[in-house]
């Protein structure tokens, strides 16, 4: 053991090999001494530490055999929820155990050689494989609790149909460039000429003699209206990622039906008569004909719906009587929808599933970021003074006029712009870059619309750089009880004076869950109706208003099970011709809220440079499937094979599928049942993380890449701070 020891002062004359995304990692010493680390087994995961073990082996040549044992490490990491990867900037290596005894001296040189080269060799590692590894844990500040998950209105039609909404009683302003009048407590376009009103969305206009309609196709529209269609149509164009959509209307060139909405509401829709299909092994019926997650229970003969990621029951389609049912007492037979079938995509919204499991572990995980404390700045804009409303339940107070989230704590204040909490000693600044967010964010209700601040957090800091990050409830997504929902459930009255600046909606947009991208409208919202451009450049900026923070908004119906009747979770889904189709919108553009700064640095925007990774000699091995498990097809050996459990002891799965533990330099079978089936669900969860993985890089690689819109970081697209309407 100690002549196997020695090798690792070699530190300076040591090689690298393997892709970054490949386990076993190698390093190979000068004497040509093998270390090779094994693939990790995370522990923990909270903000940007992640703590996990490894199996790691040292051989001192190619006739003698490898010395096996275990590390524990604790590594900061760097996450790009983009593209799904995780890079380890710093790690500290706490304990080393081998099978045989060793001297100390030997374990600490052996400490110091995984913390010098594990950041080197672990740059833009699959996230996937450890989040899915992970085991349950849900820590208590990332749980939402006292949400609101009241019914919406819940319209069922059977005919083509299109919800528009709008926010209240229809406010209008006068646009002096279009010669019109506006609703602006919509983010649909409405205008009012000549005592009508009209509709614009799929390219189409549709006019009443009233904002809330009813509302019929028509040809005869005032000449000025090319104006109009010319300005959303270049402030689209303007957006990245953009691509022409005409959605809303059905293939056969039939018009849907307008509802129109001034409260929060849901619209479920069939073609036609609602059809049925029984789902293998339950006594579920799912609805074939139907964008929507609709089924029926044939034991009780109720009807479940799946909105904004909860459930609704019912004793029939068209009611009023909809009831919320929580994710954990469903009828136990939707917890047995098949992956891989047409509606495995509702088992995320279904408590005790792996895919349950999976997405609250993912809300967990942050989109980190650095940020430049000398040149980070934002702004703050009010329409009027300054007004302030008391936070139930703490000491603090948020600002109602603004579409900016502020919040005064012991006479400062403070704000998050796109990822950045920010400070100040007036509530109109000078603002500098934040070090210690306030104590009691953690503790706002989410009744108030400045809740998703908490999601935002400060990791560490230095005299340059203030370390961040942000989960997925910064962007509207929760983890609420044993699965995620979208949205706080609450309707937050919007701010209505000179300007308009609305609050973030939960129902009314088809929101549906996509394990690759999190949360996207449904399918039949498109720029064609969603005129995302309407925001941007027509009405001084955009603030997010509707679907969350600054500049971010959710991509666009995705889901590819209905179209190519394949599910999201079975394996070898990449295989299949079958990919999301919002990539090539708004996904890599928007979907990562520090891409939009200038003032940050990411993994993905190319300028994290912490780990130099010259020298190394990345080799990418030919790999084929074998009996669900990774071969290496240069000596037909297991790939990942590998693997410890808590205690430091080392197994192997040989290829006969027999795992075996490693106990003073042999392989003996392992024969206690529990063990065996431990380490079979470790595997298994391993293996399910990378097809995940190769999942998510084959739809992403199937999509063209979405064309720069001049203006990758830096705030937002106006001048002043949040975006608003002027009244």
């Amino acid at each position: 053991m100690r002549q196997a020891l020695t090798l690792v002062f070699l530190l300076a004359l040591s090689t690298f090999t393997n892709a970054q995304s490949d386990w076993p990692k190698t390093i190979t010493a000068s004497n040509g001494a093998i270390i090779k680390i094994y693939q990790m087994q995370p522990e923990s995961f909270s903000g940007n530490q992640l703590k996990y073990r490894s199996a790691v082996s040292i051989q001192q040549n190619n006739t003698t055999d490898p010395v096996f044992g275990t590390f524990w490490a604790l590594a900061t990491v760097e996450t790009d929820r983009d593209n799904r990867t995780l890079s380890i900037l710093s790690v500290k290596i706490p304990n080393v155990k081998f099978a045989s005894d060793s001297e100390a001296d030997q374990l600490s040189y052996i400490k110091s050689l995984l913390e010098f080269q594990i950041p080197a060799l672990s740059s833009n590692l699959q996230l996937d494989p450890i989040t899915s590894s992970l085991e349950m844990r849900t820590e208590e500040k990332k749980v939402s609790k006292d949400l609101n998950n009241n019914p919406p209105k819940i319209i069922f039609s059977n005919h083509p149909a299109m919800l528009v909404l709008i926010d209240g009683e229809p406010k209008l302003q006068n646009n002096a460039e279009w010669g019109v009048d506006v609703v602006v407590n919509s983010p649909f376009t409405i205008v009012k000429s000549n005592n009508i009103y009209y509709l614009y969305g799929a390219k189409k206009w549709f006019s009443s003699g009233a904002a809330t309609g009813p509302y019929q196709l028509t040809n005869n529209i005032p000449y000025n209206f090319s104006k109009i269609e010319a300005a959303i149509s270049n402030a689209n164009n303007a957006d990245p990622g953009f691509t022409a959509d005409t959605k809303g209307q059905s293939a056969d060139g039939i018009i849907p039906e307008i509802i129109v909405s001034t409260q929060p509401a849901e619209l479920i829709q069939t073609k036609g008569e609602a059809n049925f299909n029984p789902i293998d092994g339950t006594s579920l019926l799912y609805v074939t004909n139907s964008d929507n997650d609709i089924f029926m229970d044939t034991n009780s003969q109720k009807y479940y719906v799946l909105v904004s990621g909860r459930w609704y029951v019912a004793p029939q389609l068209n009611t009023n009587n909809w009831q919320y049912i929580a994710a954990n007492t469903l009828p136990a037979d939707f917890s047995k929808i098949p992956e891989g079938s047409k509606k495995d995509n509702v088992l995320a919204s279904v408590a005790g599933t792996d895919a349950a499991r999976e997405a609250v572990m993912d809300a967990q995980i942050p989109q980190t970021a650095k940020v430049d404390r000398k040149n980070a700045s934002t702004d703050v804009t009010y329409d009027g003074n300054p007004q302030f409303e008391n936070i139930n339940g703490t000491s603090m107070q948020y600002a109602v006029n603004t579409q900016n989230s502020v919040i005064r704590y012991r006479d400062r204040y403070y704000t998050v712009d796109k990822g950045v909490w920010f400070e100040a000693p007036t509530a109109t600044g000078p603002w500098s870059v934040c070090v210690k967010r306030p104590e009691e964010v953690d503790i706002i209700p989410p009744s108030y619309p400045v809740y998703n601040m908490k999601y935002v957090y400060i990791y560490d800091s230095n005299p340059d750089w203030v370390y961040t990050g942000y989960t997925p409830g910064y962007l509207n997504a929760y983890i609420y009880g044993p699965t995620v929902v979208y949205g706080t459930g609450f309707y937050y009255r919007p701010w209505y004076g000179h300007h308009f600046y609305p609050r973030p909606y939960t129902w009314g947009f088809g929101m549906q869950y996509n394990p690759w991208t999190g949360w996207g409208f449904g399918f039949d919202y498109s720029f064609g109706w969603f005129n995302m451009g309407f925001g941007f450049g027509l009405w001084g900026g955009w603030g997010g208003g509707w679907w969350g923070p600054s500049i971010y908004r959710p991509p666009y119906g995705y889901n590819p099970y209905a179209r190519a009747g394949y599910g999201y979770y079975g394996h070898n889904v990449y295989n299949r011709n079958t990919f999301a189709n919002n990539y090539n919108r708004s996904f890599r553009a928007t979907n990562n809220v520090y891409n939009l700064r200038r003032d940050v640095v990411t993994v993905n925007n190319g300028r994290m440079n912490s780990v130099n990774n010259s020298g190394i000699n990345r080799v990418n091995n030919t790999q084929r499937s074998q009996g669900g498990a990774s071969v290496n097809s240069a000596n037909g050996v297991l790939r990942n094979n590998i693997t410890t459990d808590r205690a430091g002891n080392v197994y192997q799965r040989n290829q006969q599928g027999q795992w075996q533990q490693n106990q003073q330099h042999q392989w003996q079978p392992v024969n206690q049942n529990q063990q065996v089936q431990n380490l079979n669900r470790q595997q298994q969860m391993q293996q399910r993380g990378e097809v995940r993985s190769q999942n998510f890089q084959m739809q992403r690689s199937s999509a063209p890449a979405p064309r720069s819109s001049g203006n990758s970081g830096g705030g937002s697209r106006s001048s002043g701070g949040g975006g608003h309407r002027n009244r």
